[in-house]
């Protein structure tokens, strides 16, 4: 098993390296047939691994031993049990649903090679993310697959608003990096090893240690989990670092379904599941995470109903539902957080690729109000997305549903501070996820066809060349892969979430197991819908479709009238909250201030000014009262004799 273990990450690997240097020389047809190879490779790879958990065999060990210095050893190792295996069937088959399409999507780029070569190497390193056994080789893959999201986010280097995205995430990813880094380091000092078993099992004799922070005492174990979900904040995009997601929608879609729906982003996610051991020690660290989660989940939902592109609607929802989970993080409920993980990972990658599908139809128009009427000419889209959508809204029978509606609850039996705010954030938030993602489906897909004709910015009418037509195979068959599991893999949620699935992988204290008491309650999936249909949440979601088909079917006057009536909320949800501006003025607008005045202040006044120019001066004058006495006239000098003998003499007697 361990040479299975291997093929999963390398697989990828192989496909990226024999696309991206040799890809000029085997051509666009081979690059992709040669990744798409590694990557079903790595999906059967990883599927027998399952298979291999789902029996009872686990794997925790080194595969190579990096650094050893004193009692300190840096490996490299794998971590195989239900949680990490989980995550590598996910990950390999959205990456596989993700290289499909991306024939489709990409025949016409130049770059496709190159792309081709990217995605893969993303896939690689978010499997050794997740496969990982320590802290070194999450370090590792943790910046990797931030270093090929900005490749990718920036794949169209030609244009400025890619090339300012990715810079963006770079820049925000390297703000939670530091905090990550920070808690890696903490850990290895307090701890003396990377290894994550031994970490955890040393943790309840640190549990009482405190680290001197900002001339006060805090709690080892707190700051440790904060300063790591620091990290979380920046990859998971939750509030206030979750500012670099929607601009990197500047990258093309099948980035958007791979890196923003079900790898990249739940990095953070994963990562705060799997040290559940040291973050069940810490109330202030566990309260921190689901107040941060559901600020995100409420706030960024509200910033979804203003957008008129199709591809930021699913971008700020995917913010949304990644409050959601964190807000199941810091409830204690990490098994349903992982299960809405692995839920969302398919019903958002639809959504993406279903919005990509569109954007091919209408020429790469991604205003929806530029669309309408695609149903009849985008059967397949349009049933596969409609999927997606109800799966998203938490109707009964699809996938999010269960994993939504377990989280409301987790969250509604939680003693922990914040816990009251943070269920009124994701129970407001049902209502608010049904109306924008039917608006969603409705402006693209209902009502009047207003693509035919319409101005460009310049005031110019123009029709679009031909009537938009479904996609070709290569992305719809994706689609139909993605609707499967997007409608019914939520069904398993008893034995996930109430039969101890996750076993040992997962800790919960006794005091904050949620799961525990809601198992109590549970008697089959059919139970659980037919209850949830007398519950507030499930009328809000009703609510919400019923409210976008009023204003986006039937009285498609009102919308605008609406936006001129809440004018002032209405500009605050179209500018973000203002994150943007209040970035560029404090953040790049200080940094440039500081740069400035270190430049005109020290670089040009002091380091210029006084050291090299201002010594040269000093130098010069001297010389030039040296030069006066240095004249070669003999009484020049006898009188400097003179003078100086008799300053001489006068000192003397004066002393005398």
């Amino acid at each position: 098993m361990h040479t299975l273990y291997l093929i999963v990450p390398l697989a990828p690997l192989a496909g990226a390296l024999i696309a991206g240097l040799l890809g000029w020389l085997i051509g666009r047809r081979a690059s992709h047939v040669v990744t798409i190879a590694g990557m079903v490779v790595s999906v059967v790879a990883s599927f027998l691994v399952f298979r291999d958990v789902l029996a009872g065999n686990t794997f925790n060990g080194p595969l190579y031993t990096w650094i050893t210095s004193g009692d300190i050893t840096l490996q490299l190792g794998f971590l195989i049990d239900k949680l990490s295996a989980t995550m590598m069937l996910v990950v390999t088959f959205v990456s596989l649903m993700v290289h499909v399409y991306t024939i489709g999507y990409m025949a016409d780029d130049p770059g496709y090679q190159r792309f081709f070569s990217y995605i893969s190497l993303f896939t690689f390193s978010m499997l050794m993310l997740v496969m990982s056994n320590n802290f070194l080789q999450l370090f590792f893959g943790w910046e990797a697959v931030g270093l090929v999201s900005y490749l990718l986010i920036g794949f169209w280097y030609t244009r400025p608003p890619a090339i300012y995205a990715n810079l963006k995430a770079f820049m925000v990813n390297r703000v939670g990096d530091l905090g990550f880094l920070l808690g890696i380091a903490l850990i290895l000092v307090y701890f003396g090893t990377l290894d994550y078993a031994k970490v955890f099992a040393k943790a309840p004799e640190l549990a009482h240690a405190t680290v001197g922070v900002a001339f006060t005492d805090w709690s080892l174990i707190t700051t440790i989990c904060i300063l790591l979900f620091i990290g979380a904040m920046g990859k998971s995009a939750q509030f206030p670092l979750h500012v670099w997601l929607p601009d990197s929608m500047e990258g093309p879609t099948p980035i958007s379904a791979l890196i923003h729906a079900a790898t990249m982003v739940t990095a953070g996610i994963f990562m705060v599941a799997r040290m559940s051991h040291l973050f069940e020690m810490s109330e202030a660290a566990l309260s921190f995470v689901m107040v941060i989660g559901a600020i995100t989940a409420l706030f960024m939902a509200l910033v979804a109903i203003v957008q008129t592109d199709i591809k930021r609607v699913v971008a700020y929802s995917t913010l949304s539902q990644l409050g959601y989970m964190t807000v199941a993080l810091g409830a204690s409920a990490y098994a349903a957080g992982m299960f809405h993980l692995v839920t969302h990972a398919f019903f958002k990658a639809l959504l993406f690729l279903g919005a990509g599908s569109v954007i091919i139809a209408m020429h790469h128009e991604q205003d929806m109000r530029k669309m309408g009427g695609l149903r009849k000419y985008m059967p397949i889209t349009y049933a596969t997305m409609m999927v997606g959508a109800l799966a998203s809204a938490g109707v009964p029978g699809f996938s999010g549903f269960f994993s939504k509606d377990a989280i409301i609850e987790a969250v509604q039996l939680s003693h922990l501070p914040g816990s009251g705010f943070a269920y009124f954030c994701v129970l407001s938030c049902v209502f608010v996820t049904a109306f924008y993602t039917f608006r969603l489906i409705f402006m693209t897909f209902h009502g009047a066809e207003r693509f035919t004709a319409h101005e460009d910015p310049h005031g110019h009418g123009h029709e679009h060349g031909h009537a938009p037509n479904e996609s070709p195979a290569v992305v719809t068959g994706p689609l139909i892969v993605l609707a499967i599991p997007s409608l019914c893999i939520g069904w398993w949620i008893g034995p996930v979430l109430f039969g101890g699935y996750f076993g040992d992988a997962i800790v919960v204290g006794e005091a904050h197991d949620v799961l525990g008491e809601m198992g109590k309650e549970f008697h089959g999936v059919v139970a659980m819908m037919l209850h949830a249909l007398g519950t507030l949440p499930f009328w809000l979601s009703i609510a919400g479709i019923a409210s976008a088909a009023f204003l986006y079917l039937k009285r498609t006057d009102l919308p605008e009238k609406l936006r001129v009536a809440f004018g002032p909320l209405t500009t605050l949800l179209d500018n973000k909250y203002y994150f943007d501006r209040f970035n560029d003025w404090f953040f790049a607008g200080g940094a440039r201030l500081l740069g400035r005045g270190l430049w005109k202040g020290g670089d040009v006044a002091v380091i210029d000014g006084v050291f090299v120019n201002g010594s040269a001066r000093l130098v010069g004058w001297f010389a030039t009262i040296a030069r006066k006495l240095q004249s070669g006239l003999i009484y020049h000098y006898a009188f400097t004799m003179i003078i100086g003998l008799f300053v001489l003499l006068t000192l003397w007697f004066a002393r005398s």
